[in-house]
């Protein structure tokens, strides 16, 4: 078959994919294999596949498809988060644009809306992986609303709150004015702002000072002032603690107190004390005993209780109040601050501290335990400068917030009664059980269920543990089913470090409280991709490409080598398309590499040259020297590096030498044939290589695997196995180093004297042995370099250009007259930087603190340094008298 001269990834890549499907490639079932083990970090159903996804599934598929050519049982779970506030607002925006409100519909009737968006579009994410080469097995595919994986998250909030880890309360929250929902502390983003620091006047009742001056960027609470405080020390209020001040405009008499907690050196020293919209007044409220007035609603309007402007906007507010209290006269003045304000995560609406009725979990039985298996290095992180971040966020853990005023999400199993009272339970039923203990006469009719649902990390925290068995919860460990026992834990989690604490640190907590088994082993944090200015990637920011544009242009292989060769683990990516081009260009590369072989001719009857056995001898070594360096960068998780080595190999030692030292000549015009035996491991080196770049490149491995001997009798690639190490002939890896060193500096030489690569020389050698004796290495000099031969001679050669490799001197022929003062400089230039670098050498073995303290291979390996120094100066010497 004959093949196209560049790689045309657009007729490979379904083909493979809808075979490994059909094939059931993915696929894993528990076996005698050890198992390795990755579980998807799911993405939202509302998303769709942006260049942080491309990074993170990379990796993955990278650790997967390893994993299955080392002999493990690899298991890939995929699946998708439901997402409460996005997916509810996603839906909400849809029945706007059909004139249908959320709240003319009754529950039931907007969660049959939800379902229906969600059979529609939440499954476009893991379409677009596919493209992508993702091997999930997609028959294990979850989603954390499946009615078995919300009871699972039922019955662990029922679990929880019959060990008293759950609880209810008013508590101050974040509160989302335009998801009209509570989010956790991590869903809060913080934003530099640009505002107004102002300084409002109160009037002092029944004092001699008849103002005290607080200072404030959100005038629009005052209408909810219950309190103003000073510190017990400040001089300037002692006087006026105890007395009354009345709030402006709403003319409200409240006390002046004092507290430690205020700082006297922020703005006036005097704090106005709003409890219901901030989480530190709402301390000194309870403290003190204030009443509490809640002057901004749901939605961000003033509410009744504020009593003036009610119904607008909180920010119109704002600059209203500051007019009028400008006229009043008690503006004393306005200056401009820049400071940290939170928005919700989810819909970028600016949070409104706010006091809420909701549920929480109690945190420090949770975490104390969960930082322990990171501490004591059971979970790895990776890199391991996240473990601080990770010990801060544990050692001062809050109360998690996990109630949600929303409707798509798990619905709280609490059922309350006409008098108040709670029952929490997997049902109506067992609730009603519960009740009638206290309430004989209650009906099922009587009941009212919690209208809030659970936040969408309660869900996902279970998430490794429920994607096998969603029954554990009531369960437990004994309990569990084949496929918990066998995948779970699981080995690797590759995820962002934004959900460190999110996802990681609780799935870790779920693990540990619910079968007392850790999730995983080692989790591998990437970085953020930015573009070529250091911006993160956003579509808001229109610096984001289409990761499915870039598939189509370059390929998917293209594209997951251009991400991951600047990935390095926890750092940031800087982004740039001409790496997707340098992908497609390896891509080609490796295609042409396989061209060459395939099209060779081949001549049984020829018995293999000493020149090509050297190669194929050096090849084989230097392949897996190399691959001794890529298991390890594997094994530390230096992703890119493994990548990179590999590329090295394949681009560098493979094509530019490998298939040069055996591509036969041409004679008259046309190429001779090749011996059987070179070529058969020309192609099993291929073999090999297209193995090692399977885990980044899928697709092209496949396409060229099928053409070769091994696919052709083993089927699949991904059904080859990982080469194992062998023992490496160092003095084979050091001798293909010098063969290299020598033709560069070939190349250069002809290059500097303009003379054409066609052109035969003679080149000279000081060392007769420079190369192992049972090795031809100097044939495949003077192969590739064109020489007309390679001949031991001591003394100094009339018109040539000498150079060094390692220790031996090198004397290349030219066909014309050489400048001998030029060479003479360059020589001269050559020996003052030996003879520095062997004094410098002297200098570290003559040191008394580096000779008892160095190592004895370290000590070796400096006196090697200057016996090889004192070689060259000695060889430059001799080639400086005879010019």
């Amino acid at each position: 078959m004959e093949l196209s001269k560049i790689y045309l990834h657009e007729t490979v890549e379904d083909k493979w994919y809808n075979f490994w499907i059909e094939n059931g490639a993915f696929e894993s079932v528990p076996d005698d294999r050890p198992p390795y083990t990755i579980v998807i970090p799911p993405p939202n159903v509302t998303g769709v596949l942006h260049m942080g996804h491309m990074l993170n599934n990379t990796l993955q598929d990278a650790l997967i498809r390893r994993a299955r050519l080392k002999g493990f049982n690899a298991c890939w779970v995929p699946g998708t988060d439901h997402a409460s506030i996005a997916t509810e607002a996603k839906v909400v925006a849809m029945l706007a644009e059909k004139g249908i409100k959320k709240q003319d519909l009754t529950r039931e009737k907007f969660l049959e809306y939800a379902w229906s968006w969600k059979e529609k579009y939440g499954g476009i994410i893991l379409e677009q992986l596919k493209k992508l080469g993702c091997s999930c097995d997609w028959k294990r595919t979850r989603f954390t609303m499946d009615p078995l994986l919300s009871k699972a998250v039922l019955d662990a909030f029922v679990h929880l709150y019959n060990k008293n880890l759950i609880y209810r309360g008013v508590r101050m929250v974040n509160w989302d004015p335009q998801g009209l929902t509570a989010v956790s502390d991590e869903e809060v983003i913080y934003k530099e702002v640009a505002s107004h620091l102002h300084y409002v006047k109160y009037q002092v009742l029944e004092s001699e000072t008849k103002w005290i001056t607080v200072a404030t960027s959100r005038p629009e609470t005052i209408l909810g002032d219950t309190a103003i405080c000073v510190h017990p020390e400040d001089e300037r209020y002692k006087g006026l603690v105890g007395k009354f001040a009345l709030v402006p405009i709403v003319n409200r008499k409240v006390p002046i107190i004092a507290d430690t907690y205020i700082d006297p050196e922020f703005g006036t020293g005097a704090l106005k004390v709003t409890p219901a919209h901030d989480v530190n007044d709402y301390a000194l409220g309870i403290k003190f005993n204030l009443p509490v007035i809640d002057t901004i609603a749901a939605d961000g309007k003033m509410s009744p209780q504020a009593k003036f402007y009610v119904g607008e906007d909180r920010f119109v507010v704002r600059k209203k109040i500051i007019k009028e209290l400008t006229k009043m006269g008690q503006v004393e003045k306005s200056e401009p601050i820049t400071h940290k304000v939170g928005f919700s995560e989810r819909t970028n609406a600016a949070i409104e501290p706010k006091l809420s009725m909701q549920w929480f979990v109690k945190m420090e039985h949770l975490a104390k335990p969960a930082l322990e298996e990171v501490l004591n290095g059971n979970i790895q992180l990776i890199p391991e400068k996240f473990l601080n971040t990770y010990r801060h966020w544990m050692e001062n853990v809050h109360d998690w917030c996990i109630s949600r005023q929303l409707w798509w999400g798990q619905q709280i199993p609490a059922w309350y009664s006409p008098s108040g009272a709670i029952a929490v339970a997997k049902n109506e039923l067992d609730a009603l059980r519960i009740l009638k203990n206290k309430e004989p006469h209650l009906e099922a009719k009587d009941l009212r269920r919690d209208e809030d649902v659970l936040d969408t990390w309660f869900s996902s925290w279970l998430w490794p543990l429920t994607v096998f068995d969603p029954e554990i919860i009531e369960k437990g460990w004994e309990g569990a089913n084949t496929d918990l026992q066998y995948y779970y834990p699981t080995q690797d989690l590759v995820t962002a470090p934004e959900i460190l604490f999110f996802w990681v640190a609780r799935m870790i907590m779920a693990g540990k409280t619910f079968v007392g088994k850790i999730p995983f082993s080692k989790v591998y944090l990437t970085g953020i991709v930015r573009d070529k200015q250091g911006q993160k990637m956003s579509k808001s920011l229109g610096n984001s490409p289409n990761p499915l544009e870039l598939i189509k242009k370059y390929g998917a292989d293209g594209v997951r080598v251009g991400m991951m060769l600047s990935s390095p683990a926890g750092n940031d990516l800087l982004f740039d398309e001409s790496h997707c081009e340098q992908g497609r260009n390896f891509a080609n590369k490796i295609w042409n590499a396989f061209r060459l072989i395939n099209g060779l001719q081949v001549d049984n009857s020829l018995h293999q040259s000493n020149g090509n056995k050297t190669a194929s001898l050096w090849f084989k070594n230097r392949m897996h020297h190399q691959l001794i360096v890529i298991n390890q960068h594997y094994d530390k998780y230096r992703m890119n590096d493994a990548l990179m080595t590999t590329y090295r190999l394949v681009w560098d030692d493979y094509c530019a030498w490998y298939l040069e030292m055996i591509k036969p000549p041409f004679i008259d015009g046309m190429p001779s044939p090749i011996d059987s035996t070179t070529l058969q491991e020309a192609r099993g080196f291929l073999e090999e290589l297209l193995i090692l770049l399977h885990p980044w490149m899928p697709f092209i491995t496949e396409e060229l695997w099928q053409q070769l001997p091994a696919g052709k009798m083993k089927g699949s690639i991904m059904k080859a196995k990982w080469p194992s190490e062998i023992t490496i002939e160092t003095e084979l890896c050091i001798a293909g180093e010098t063969l290299k060193d020598v033709l560069l500096n070939i190349r250069t030489l002809r290059q500097k004297h303009q003379i054409s690569p066609k052109i035969p020389l003679m080149l000279y050698s000081n060392h007769p042995s420079f190369f192992p004796a049972h090795l031809d290495f100097p044939t495949l000099i003077i192969k590739m370099a064109n020489l007309k031969g390679l001949e031991s001679q001591i003394e100094s050669i009339p018109n040539s250009a000498s150079f060094l490799s390692g220790t031996t001197t090198f004397q290349l022929l030219l066909n014309e007259k050489l400048d001998l003062a030029e060479e003479k400089e360059k020589l001269l230039s050559e020996l003052i930087y030996q003879e520095q670098f062997q004094a410098a050498v002297q200098k570290k073995l003559h040191n008394d603190r580096f000779m008892q303290n160095a190592k004895p291979e370290l000590i070796a390996l400096e006196k090697k340094k200057l016996s090889d120094a004192d070689a060259r100066i000695e060889s430059l010497k001799k080639q400086l008298t005879h010019l």
